[in-house]
Order: C-alpha cells, then sequence, then structure tokens
C-alpha cells in the first residue's frame, strides 16, 4: 500500500487530540484522555480511534501513513514537576554561580517571599574548569583536562546522569567543549546526556546560554525516553516512517534532533493551535486577532499580527529558567475544563489547579472527587450529558452537582449559585489574561476580534470578547482538535542563529558568509527530514544588531547576510521610530546571523459548504446564558450550520467534541468552510 495519510497528534493536559489528513485534504478528528503516566498509551489510543474512524486497523493506518508530526508537554511536564535528569553542569572557572545570580531577574519583585526557583543542579555538583576562551574566539587559558576527569568522576560519585558544559565564548570556538565531552565520555560511558552550550545555544548572552543548556540536559532524558519508546511502539504497528517533533518556534525536528536538542519541545503544544489560528483569521477577514485555546487544563492566549504571531528571541522565562532559544510567544495561565472550583476561608476560587484527565471532573465518573470548571458547566446546561466526546461518554449530572453543592455549602450558595459564581471568575481570569497581554503590546482589544478553540473555547469565549469590546469571534469547525490540525497545516519553521561579535564596520563578510552557509546547510537539512521540496523552502535572513553596551540583540531583515549597511540603516531607522532619538553617531554592533528557513506544506483542502435558507434545532433544553437562566434554549447541530443562515442567541451549536454558546443579543453563522462566526454588535 502507498503512504497516503498525514496525522497530528497534540498531548494535552486532560485529552489526546489525533487528526488524521486524508489524501483529498478532508479530516478527521478523534481524541482520548491523556495518561500523564506514560503519555505514549493516550497517543496509541487516540490513533487506534481514527482508525477505527476510517475503518482501518491501527497497523493499516500506520503502513499507510507518509508523516506523523507529535507535538508533547513531557519537557513541560518536567519542569513543572520537576522530575528531570539527575543534572551536573561544568563551567568556566568564575562562573559557577552565574545561574543562581539570573540577571537580577525576580518575577515578582515586590513579593519578598518568593523563594528562589527549584535549582536543577546544585552547587555541590556546578564544578569549575580552568580554561578560557576570548572574546575573539582564541585560547586564552587551556583546558584543563585533568580537571574535566575529576570532575566527571565527582559528578557520578553524587548520582548524576546528564551533564551540561556551558564554557566561556564557545559559540566563537567549540574546540575546549569539544575536547570536554569526549573526556567525559571516556571517564563516564553510561551517562545518559551531555549537552553543549554551543550545540544548544551558539550565541551570546552568556547566562543564557547557560541557563539554556542546563535546562536542556534536565529535560533532554525523560523527552529521549519517551520519544524513543514512542518511536518504537509506531514501528511495531507498521509506521515506517520519521516521528517528526513540534518545536517551540513552530516548527519540526526527527524525534532523534528533539531528543539532543529536547529544551527546543519546551512551549510548543500550543504551537500548532496558534498557526492555524492565524490561517482561520486570514480566511474570515478578520485581520489582526487574538487566538485563545481553553482545553482542559490551560488557557493559552497569542497576539497574532499581519497574519503571524511573535516569535521572541531571548527573553524567555519558561517553569522560572530562562530559554533562549526562538519561542512563540504564547502566555498561559491554569485555567480551563478541568480546573478545581475550591475554597478557602469562606472564598471561592478557581483553578489554577487542574484535574487533569486522571481522575478528571467528577462528572467524568473515574473517580474525581473536587469539582471543576467543566462540572459547572454542565449543571448550567451547557454541556450535553448525553452527547459529551462524540457520545463516547455520559456525563454524571448528578455527582456534579453533589461536589458544587459541597463547595457551595461553605460559600453560603445553593448548587446553581456556586456554579455560576464559577463561570464567572473563570471567565474573569481568562478576560484579565488577554489583558494582561494586549497591554504589554500596546493592542487595542477594541480593535481585534477573538479565535477561540480548545475543546472548552466556544463554551466561554463569547463571554470574554464582550467584556473586551470586540466585535467578533471565530470559533473554527475543528477547534477541538485545532492544534494537532495546526501540527500538519502549519508551514515547517526552522530558526536559528550563529554568534559573530564585531563592530559593524569590521565584519569579515567571508567569515559572515560561511556562517550563513552552516545555518542554511542545517536548516535545509532538517526540512528534508520534514519531507519538504527543496522548490518550498523559503529562506528569510536577519541579522543580529545593539548599540555598545545594549543587552538584547534587534533582529533586522534583510536580502542577504552581506547586505550589512542596509541592516544598520534599517537599525538605526527602528531605533528613531520607537525611542524617538537619533543615535546615527553610534556604530552599531553585530551579534550575529538568523535564519527562518520556511518549509511550505500541502495544505488541506479547504471545504466549501452549500448555502441554506434555514435550519431547525435537534433539541431545546434549559441553559444559563448571559448570566440568567433561559428556558426552551434552541441547541443546533454544528453539522447543520452552513452559510446563510443566522442563529440567534441565546443558543447552543453543538459538535462531537466542542460547543459553542451565542449568548442574548449576539447572532452567529457559517463561513464558506463552516467555521462559527458570533456577531457581538457594538
Amino acid at each position: 500500500m502507498s503512504a497516503e495519510y498525514r496525522i497530528g497528534v497534540d498531548v494535552g493536559g486532560t485529552f489526546t487530540d489525533c487528526v488524521l489528513l486524508r489524501p483529498d485534504g478532508s479530516v478527521v478528528l478523534e481524541k482520548a484522555p491523556t495518561t500523564p503516566g506514560d503519555q505514549s498509551d493516550g497517543v496509541i489510543a487516540a490513533l487506534t480511534q481514527v482508525a477505527a474512524a476510517e475503518g482501518l486497523s491501527l497497523e493499516e493506518l500506520l503502513r499507510q501513513t507518509l508523516t506523523i508530526v507529535h507535538g508533547t508537554t513531557t519537557g513541560d511536564n518536567t519542569m513543572i514537576q520537576m522530575t528531570g535528569a539527575p543534572t551536573g553542569l561544568l563551567v568556566t572557572s568564575g562562573f559557577r554561580d552565574e545561574i543562581e545570580f539570573r540577571r537580577c531577574y525576580k518575577e515578582d519583585i515586590w513579593d519578598p517571599t518568593l523563594p528562589a526557583p527549584y535549582p536543577i543542579a546544585r552547587r555541590r555538583v556546578r564544578l569549575e574548569i580552568d580554561e578560557r576562551m576570548t572574546a575573539e574566539g582564541e585560547v586564552d587559558i587551556p583546558l584543563d583536562e585533568e580537571g574535566v576527569r575529576k570532575a566527571t568522576a565527582r559528578l557520578r560519585a553524587f548520582g548524576v546522569t546528564s551533564i551540561a558544559i556551558s564554557f566561556l565564548h564557545s559559540y566563537l570556538n567549540n574546540t575546549h567543549e569539544l575536547r570536554a565531552r569526549e573526556i567525559v565520555l571516556d571517564e563516564y560511558p553510561d551517562v545518559e546526556m551531555v549537552s553543549l552550550s554551543h550545540e544548544v545555544l551558539p550565541k551570546p548572552p552568556e547566562f543564557e546560554r547557560t541557563s539554556t543548556t542546563l535546562v536542556n540536559a534536565y529535560v533532554g532524558p525523560p523527552i529521549a525516553r519517551y520519544l524513543g519508546r514512542l518511536t518504537e511502539r509506531l514501528a511495531a504497528a507498521g509506521y515506517s516512517h520519521e516521528l517528526l517533533v513540534a518545536t517551540s518556534s513552530g516548527g519540526v525536528a526527527t524525534a532523534a534532533a528533539a531528543a539532543r536538542r529536547a529544551v527546543a519541545t519546551i512551549g510548543s503544544g500550543p504551537t500548532g493551535g496558534v498557526t492555524a489560528a492565524a490561517k482561520v483569521a486570514a480566511t474570515a477577514d478578520l485581520g489582526d486577532v487574538v487566538s485563545v485555546d481553553m482545553g482542559g487544563t490551560s488557557y493559552d492566549v497569542c497576539l497574532i499580527r499581519d497574519g503571524r504571531p511573535e516569535i521572541k528571541m531571548d527573553w524567555n522565562w519558561f517553569h522560572r529558567y530562562c530559554i533562549g532559544i526562538p519561542m512563540i510567544d504564547i502566555p498561559s495561565i491554569g485555567a480551563g475544563g478541568g480546573s478545581i472550583i475550591w475554597e478557602e476561608g469562606g472564598v471561592l476560587h478557581v483553578g489554577p489547579q487542574s484535574a487533569q484527565s486522571d481522575p478528571g471532573p467528577v462528572c467524568y465518573g473515574r473517580g474525581g472527587v473536587e469539582p471543576t470548571v467543566s462540572d459547572a458547566d454542565l449543571v448550567l446546561g451547557r454541556l450535553d450529558p448525553d452527547g459529551f466526546a462524540g457520545g463516547r461518554m455520559t456525563l454524571d449530572l448528578d455527582a456534579a452537582r453533589a461536589a458544587l453543592g459541597e463547595v457551595g455549602q461553605r460559600v453560603g450558595l445553593d448548587v446553581q449559585g456556586v456554579a455560576a459564581a464559577a463561570v464567572r471568575l473563570v471567565d474573569a481570569n481568562m478576560t484579565d489574561a488577554i489583558r494582561r497581554v494586549l497591554s504589554l503590546a500596546g493592542a487595542d482589544p477594541r480593535k481585534l476580534n477573538l479565535v477561540a478553540f480548545g475543546g472548552m473555547g466556544g463554551v466561554h469565549a463569547a463571554t470574554q470578547a464582550r467584556a473586551l469590546g470586540m466585535s467578533k469571534v471565530v470559533v473554527p469547525r475543528a477547534a477541538a482538535g485545532l492544534s494537532a490540525l495546526g501540527l500538519l497545516s502549519a508551514n515547517h519553521v526552522v530558526d536559528d542563529s550563529r554568534g559573530y561579535i564585531s563592530p559593524m564596520a569590521e565584519v569579515d563578510l567571508t567569515h559572515l558568509g560561511a556562517l550563513a552557509a552552516d545555518l542554511e546547510a542545517a536548516a535545509r537539512a532538517e526540512l528534508k527530514v520534514a519531507n519538504v521540496a527543496e522548490d518550498n523552502v523559503k529562506l528569510e535572513w536577519s541579522l543580529l544588531l545593539v548599540y555598545p553596551g545594549q543587552t538584547f540583540d534587534v533582529s533586522i531583515p534583510v536580502e542577504h547576510p552581506a547586505d550589512v549597511d542596509a541592516a544598520v540603516n534599517e537599525f538605526h531607522r527602528r531605533n528613531a521610530e520607537a525611542r524617538l532619538i537619533e543615535a546615527r553617531a553610534q556604530e552599531p554592533i553585530l551579534r550575529g546571523v538568523r535564519l527562518t528557513a520556511i518549509g511550505e506544506v500541502d495544505q488541506p483542502a479547504d471545504a466549501t459548504l452549500e448555502s441554506v435558507k434555514q435550519i431547525e434545532p435537534r433539541s431545546h433544553r434549559r441553559m444559563w446564558v448571559g448570566d440568567q437562566w433561559h428556558e426552551a434554549v434552541p441547541v443546533y447541530d454544528v453539522a447543520a450550520a452552513n452559510p446563510g443562515v443566522a442563529i440567534a442567541g441565546p443558543a447552543a451549536i453543538v459538535g462531537p467534541f466542542t460547543t459553542v454558546i451565542v449568548g442574548e443579543q449576539e447572532t452567529a453563522t457559517a463561513t464558506r468552510n463552516g467555521d462559527i462566526v458570533i456577531h457581538l454588535g457594538q
């Protein structure tokens, strides 16, 4: 059989989503509960379900599958729970405590009781090595090889199984780091990982490079074990191609490459949804939008301008550690269908703790005893107890009522009152999360629209958009699996850089060209593994510039890396525009060259639905909409919501894995491809 299918798999905190892309461009969406103990169990279960939906066995499906792209939260979970490999750190003499200084950064400067983050490598396993490179990449102090041997023996004695090596200016001359790895492997052949800073982040500044390398060494072994296990299970079931893993910049890597540079998978989970949301916004002609992903555990927010989410280069703090690689900027809070409703001191709270998939909300009937947002939505009539998860789950309304009633007694509210209060609280938390993102970007929400996805996005989105003064909300027809679909529909992106420090007037174009050639070769090789044809590769170059004394690079687009004069002029122009200060008398410093290689992939076919004049509701039920009860609210099937029909609220539009709530004085229409647009009015 010829390979013809493409599959995207996204592991969430509650459900694992699987999207099958058929050769004709149509899609099939299935879900399975996420299995925190071993995520590969949930992945295999989701693949089995999508195979059954296609009338195939798992083996038959995988033998006909060309590509599987996987978004994994293993790295994030490792950092959240601090369950990574026992990790040691070798640094240049004098830099032992650099990781603790953190550039004096503290997440909350007004909280004197905020403790330092849990140390990945305690001081006793952070060891100094006599060696030093100059800022020009020349050897100042030769590598103390005996010192490396002694340090390795000490780390082994302390039970360290993964070692990070970050030597000064190694991005200019990597010989000391390479030799140190050889010695470590000679002395400790069973070490799980040796992570070199010039391979993880080959550019300054020093602290960011050390922190990123340390995180890579910490999460690398768990990710390597997980991806190795999943790869073996897929191969045993008939899959014969490379497993591709989503990265935090929106690109992909092979499982082997992701294991070596595991830090690039942190924060990668939501990237597929964001890139798909950008396409949804373009199809609906919305302009700049905010995308929100409300699943079972988290609520992810991203500002999309000019069709692209912002990619941050340097100052990315995830799980209280700095990660200096390019990452799509997607802030997240603990809010979702599984967010726990709790009481403390007579005050009601929602989240950030989550019931996740095990045991899950009380209404799932899997042993959960703490009520959640999903339980509240069920009690308020906003979820269908008999049609949840495509009809495969029956929600226990009585159990949800009982659990909410216990919390309600402690805050002086009845069951319906505590459910409504919890929904108002979680909506307020999510709306504030959007406000924070927009305020930091200087964006006016009244000039933006909302793209809402995730299993619970359509239930709450209109309330948030109305509070922000927006006029439209778009809920994609594939909202419940948009992140998995986005892994397939988004173009593959490889975003990398090489360090080179020089005054712009003294740049060696030959050396700069060699760095650019190295970047291009590596990017093309990575995209080739992802089955991207050479003709479909687009290269976007930037030079990284700063004024003398500045810390963080400014990425200046250029047609070619040798266009240094054009880069200087644009750098001065941007500075004058942003700061209203003319600084052309200062000569900028080149800090490196950056390449964004975009591999265009075949897109799912755009559906074109026939227009209809009217549709009939499939049922009616009592529902809480707009802060009050409504009797006999019409419930429509999303499959019948075609263009040409306007559904007046209050109403519910229900699909196999999600629900869209339309409020009073709101109207829902469908785009030509079936996405739901809620018109909020002024």
